[in-house]
């Protein structure tokens, strides 16, 4: 079918944006859980990270059950790959963030909105954090301190539904296929930032692909919305390569961040100037199938969504977790595996001449 080498085992693990590794509770208070078991005092408060390539950011918790496991990893996600996707009340998180601590850093007219005085920055973060925990877990919880506490209830009472913001920086789609001799794309780039840096393939096994607009010039840099092509040359041999495009800018408050290791769901209050990334895959055969595969977590049906396009003339036909799809030509086809909570998956998906794209990670979807 000519699809071996079309397709790289690597695959784009993520949506893109920022990466970062927890530095721990930063700024915070204390507060009381009430529930069945009785009642549980625990920390509430601001948490911060350290972005891989430069940054910090500055996060709440949206998983209050779960615990924060310790320099665990990071990666900015979409809400619908985590407990907000089926959260009808994530939009009124996204508001509280929006209107407190820190983005609201004048704690005296914080103070004044809430009804309350002297507010420190822990009582600040103590009662925003109480605030969101109301609405993402929808837990009976209290801050010990009262200006915390009054802070809690106002940001409560005010709420209103934002729209979920979006990435930071992502390419859609993350893996296109094509012919030789042609562009293979568009890859569109998606960013809040003022530019991004294109990183083109690199190494024999990118076959001499380069990276080019819509008419065919070379690319270095691109912006939002920017249309980005494979130009694969006419005697390529069956192959694939992988672009990465980069920026500088500020993450976007109410984004979401998740952790392969379980770690404590976290939603980003504050951001730094962050150094940001995203992936793509492409790959070509001269004839055949000519398959394009991308994952992604879908929590509000718990599954991962496997999104097969045959850009070739003939059926791709693959395994996944021992049965057998089926893509015509020309088509594209989208196969749910449902996964178990907190079930850890690793699997693999071949096809005809060798092909394979391997997908791994934690289906961490709900707040229990």
């Amino acid at each position: 079918s000519g699809a071996g080498t079309a397709a790289a085992d690597v695959a784009p693990q993520t949506e893109g944006g920022a990466t970062a590794t927890i530095d721990g509770l930063k700024t915070f208070g204390e507060a009381v859980v009430h529930d069945a078991g009785g009642d549980q005092r625990v920390s509430a408060g601001l948490f911060e990270m350290s972005v891989d390539g430069g940054g910090t950011l500055q996060t709440y918790c949206v998983d209050l059950h779960n615990p924060v496991q310790r320099d665990a990893h990071y990666q900015e996600t979409s809400w619908s790959g985590t407990s907000l996707g089926a959260n009808r009340d994530a939009g009124k998180i996204r508001w509280i963030l929006r209107n407190s601590y820190p983005q609201v850093n004048d704690l005296a007219a914080l103070a004044r909105r809430a009804g309350t005085h002297g507010l420190t920055e822990q009582d600040a973060a103590a009662g925003t954090q109480v605030a969101i925990w109301r609405y993402s877990d929808h837990a009976k919880v209290d801050a010990v301190d009262p200006q915390a506490e009054k802070l809690a209830d106002y940001l409560e009472r005010s709420a209103r539904d934002s729209a979920e913001p979006p990435a930071s920086l992502s390419l859609d789609p993350s893996a296109v296929s094509g012919r030789p001799g042609a562009l293979v794309g568009p890859v569109t780039v998606h960013t809040n930032a003022n530019a991004v840096t294109v990183i083109p393939p690199a190494g024999v096994a990118a076959g001499g692909a380069r990276i080019t607009d819509k008419a065919g010039k070379p690319l270095a840099a691109a912006k939002n919305g920017s249309r980005i092509y494979f130009h694969i040359p006419q005697d390529a041999a069956d192959g694939s390569a992988q672009l990465t495009v980069q920026a500088s800018t500020t993450v976007p408050v109410g984004r979401a961040l998740t952790s392969d290791s379980r770690s404590q769901t976290q939603i980003l209050a504050g951001s730094s100037e962050s150094a940001v990334s995203a992936t793509a895959t492409a790959g070509w055969a001269a004839r055949g199938a000519i398959p394009a595969i991308s994952a992604r977590k879908d929590c509000a049906k718990g599954t991962v969504d496997i999104l097969a396009v045959n850009k070739g003339d003939q059926p791709f036909t693959f395994r996944l977790m021992d049965t057998e799809h089926t893509v015509p030509a020309g088509a594209t086809r989208t196969i749910g595996v449902p996964l178990q909570e907190d079930q850890g998956y690793d699997f693999t998906i071949t096809g005809p001449d060798g092909f394979s794209r391997r997908f791994t990670g934690v289906l961490d979807c709900k707040i229990q």
